[in-house]
């Protein structure tokens, strides 16, 4: 299984400041899937939210996992142009990448002045798209947390963009047209650490990447905006939770889980089943940065009341990989490039085409129904 001047505007001594700041590990990983959006500002920009509590041969899986993971038209026939948010250059200071406020608060005013597509049929009311896709390339670096850093990682799987490598920029993976995903719209960059089993690589049969949201109110989500980046998990953390309901492996398919490994770490599952991790990040964003130094506190999860917080106001697409391995009753010998299976954990670098995701999100997460991978209903 195995997102400014952006990484490839940043000068050599800035990549070092970012590497020199960048903090190990990170929050929890969000629970659930994608199901429901919270309202926020309508702008994105300074506004207050609702009242709320404040392919490299991959590396030895024997070698100690390294450190470094801090890881709406106005009519049919009158229809705004959709601003792209890179179009002024961002800004880094001590690891966190600022956006031109100007340039994201006229985004959001034309991305809600469209008029959303009439739904049609019957969808299921859930607020989601997706993409599906196949296992592109691994290598040992990470974009994200190591930029310019070849090899200074944990091995990768990567899926989506077929370019991603240590020099990946928003710019990079955008003039890169090929992808492993259905969208071709979809130039975004994912990846998770490898998986081996008694040292041979396992590469997921399949990924589907839903867009969702958690919160209550879907109808305020905005799209991101271009360049931003995200991990969630912490490849440090090696152990359960203490409530045994952290980051885990389960079973889907008919006769699911019948038992577990020899290390109890990851289930067995009946031979009609595989075994398959969902990893979901955050829905609320700052509005300010495409990226900060542990790479998740631009980012936040809705509060007590399914909005988002004051800090973090803008709803956006929760992203959620759905991650299936060809594995089933022989669960023994399973590892991550980064350590144990609760040491999971996952990033997102967006590089999607901007119609399209605001298309894609103004008819569907905004509208609180399903789409397919085209955005249709």
């Amino acid at each position: 299984m195995n997102v400014r001047p952006t990484p490839g505007q940043c000068r050599s001594v800035t990549a070092l400041l970012l590497l020199s700041v960048a903090l190990a590990g990170g929050c929890k990983e969000a629970p659930g899937a994608p199901g429901a959006s919270g309202p926020s500002s309508d702008t994105g920009i300074g506004s207050s939210g609702p009242e709320a509590p404040t392919s490299a041969v991959p590396n030895d899986p024997s070698a100690t996992p390294s450190t470094p993971v801090a890881s709406a038209t106005p009519s049919a026939s009158a229809k705004p142009a959709t601003p792209s948010t890179s179009s002024a250059p961002p800004t880094a200071s001590g690891g966190w990448i600022t956006i031109d406020p100007a340039a994201q608060a006229a985004a959001t005013k034309a991305f809600f002045a469209r008029k959303p597509k009439s739904v049609t049929g019957n969808p299921v009311k859930v607020p989601e798209f997706n993409v599906g896709c196949k296992t592109s390339h691994h290598n040992s670096d990470d974009p994200i947390v190591l930029p310019k850093l070849a090899g200074g990682s944990h091995n990768h799987t990567f899926w989506g963009n077929r370019s991603t490598d240590a020099n990946s920029t928003a710019e990079s993976l955008r003039a890169s047209k090929a992808t492993t995903c259905n969208s071709p719209d979809d130039q975004s960059a994912y990846w998770v650490p490898t998986m081996y089993q008694n040292g041979k690589v396992v590469d997921p049969t399949e990924v589907t990447v839903y867009y969702g949201s958690r919160l209550k109110d879907p109808s305020r989500t905005q799209p991101f905006p271009f360049g931003l980046r995200m991990i969630t998990g912490n490849a440090k953390n090696q152990v359960d939770t203490p409530d045994k309901q952290g980051n885990h492996f389960w079973c889907a398919g008919i006769g699911g889980e019948i038992g577990r490994s020899a290390d109890k770490t990851f289930p067995v599952c009946a031979k009609t089943a595989n075994i398959v991790r969902q990893v979901t990040f955050p829905d609320c964003w700052d509005g300010k940065h495409l990226d900060s130094p542990d790479h998740k506190a631009h980012m936040a999860n809705g509060d007590h009341t399914g909005a988002c917080p004051k800090s973090h106001p803008v709803p956006v697409p929760s992203v959620s990989f759905v991650i299936s391995y060809p594995l089933s009753a022989n669960t023994d010998g399973i590892t991550l490039a980064s350590g144990t299976s609760f040491s999971m954990h996952a990033d997102f670098f967006n590089a999607w085409k901007d119609e399209a995701l605001a298309a894609r999100v103004r008819n569907c997460l905004d509208q609180g129904v399903k789409c397919n991978s085209a955005g249709n209903f």
